[in-house]
């Protein structure tokens, strides 16, 4: 608990950062609750009419990188446990993986087309993160997810995100509409509410790269099967370390990527090897002075901007397009 809740099964004493100075009166104690406790805390809650799914984790030791901050790949993650439970939490789910009932009963499955995130600040190791997820409809045959990630402590907004997904067959791999029985499943979950203004993000064009227009190019990746997840498919998450891997060290070290946007193509499965490109807009600083008083990462102008490409390598079939943006650390951390 956090001032009488709990975070990831256990309970802090007094508010504060759960692995600052013992000193401050931070106490961790073992919670043996209720199963109704445990089914709180591994599940979140509902909120504002129950529009709104509401989870509270822990940053731990093995989600941050080498700054001692959670990594994108840690942010999306929690993305897409936040998403699952609001599923399992509002009864809808069937066998599938995030399914509904009638999804699992015509072997539907929902997948990804796009993901757009923005990082004002990264939480770190042992900060306390709350995050609210909510759906809508996304014209016709799609729906659309969003999150907001605040301090816990201090409900400030540290990052959003929001997300397109399809319904495709489980069996066929092929697209499918959402079956009426589906959508009334789902629509009285829909709330018209907007993380992220999509009227401009959704108007950028992510260029593709080739050979010829890329700068860098990293050549056999190989998945894992560890990297597989319960859809038989490679986790959407893992294709951020790869895209990373044709981006300079330099950048990886001396600056934060407080943007990602994800364009899903195709499938991958661990059979299949891949290439990664990437290609740099030159520095952006100079080309904008921002008159915002705001002077957030999200409302700045970023330093350096890149697109990505992730393909096969054997027949060069794209599977996820990507655009990064990126602050230097320096100017982009307050503390």
């Amino acid at each position: 608990m956090i001032n009488g809740k709990k975070v990831n099964g256990i309970h802090v004493e007094e508010a504060g950062s759960l692995l600052g100075n013992m000193s401050s009166g931070i106490e961790l104690v073992k919670d043996r609750g209720s199963d109704a406790s445990l089914h709180s805390c591994l599940h979140g809650k509902f909120v504002e009419d129950r529009f709104v799914y509401r989870q509270t984790f822990v940053i731990r030791s093995y989600e941050i990188g080498p700054d001692k901050t959670a990594t994108m790949e840690t942010l999306m993650n929690l993305l897409q446990e936040t998403a699952l439970n609001h599923v399992t939490g509002s009864g809808l789910a069937g066998n599938g993986f995030g399914a509904t009932r009638e999804m699992s009963l015509r072997k539907l499955i929902w997948v990804v087309t796009r993901v757009h995130i923005q990082v004002e600040r990264y939480s770190r190791w042992g900060d306390v993160v709350e995050i609210d997820t909510w759906v809508d409809a996304a014209g016709k045959n799609g729906m659309r997810r969003d999150w907001i990630i605040r301090d816990y402590h201090t409900q400030e907004i540290i990052s959003r995100a929001t997300s397109t997904w399809v319904i495709m067959n489980r069996e066929t791999r092929r697209l499918s509409k959402i079956p009426e029985q589906v959508r009334q499943e789902v629509a009285p979950f829909y709330l018209n509410r907007a993380a992220i203004a999509t009227e401009k993000i959704d108007s950028e064009k992510i260029d593709k790269l080739t050979d010829g227009t890329a700068g860098r190019i990293r050549s056999g990746l190989a998945p894992r099967w560890s990297d597989m997840d319960a859809n038989q498919h490679v986790n959407n998450v893992k294709y951020i370390g790869w895209i990373l891997e044709s981006v300079p060290l330099k950048v990886l070290k001396e600056y934060d990527m407080t943007s990602m946007t994800l364009e899903f193509r195709r499938e991958c499965r661990q059979s299949n090897l891949l290439e990664s490109l990437t290609s740099t807009t030159a520095s952006l600083a100079h080309e904008h002075h921002c008159n915002n008083s705001n002077n957030n990462s999200i409302n700045r102008r970023p330093d350096l901007q890149y697109t990505h490409l992730l393909r096969m390598q054997a027949d060069k079939a794209e599977i996820v397009r990507a655009r990064t943006e990126w602050h230097g650390k320096q100017k982009h951390k307050s503390n």
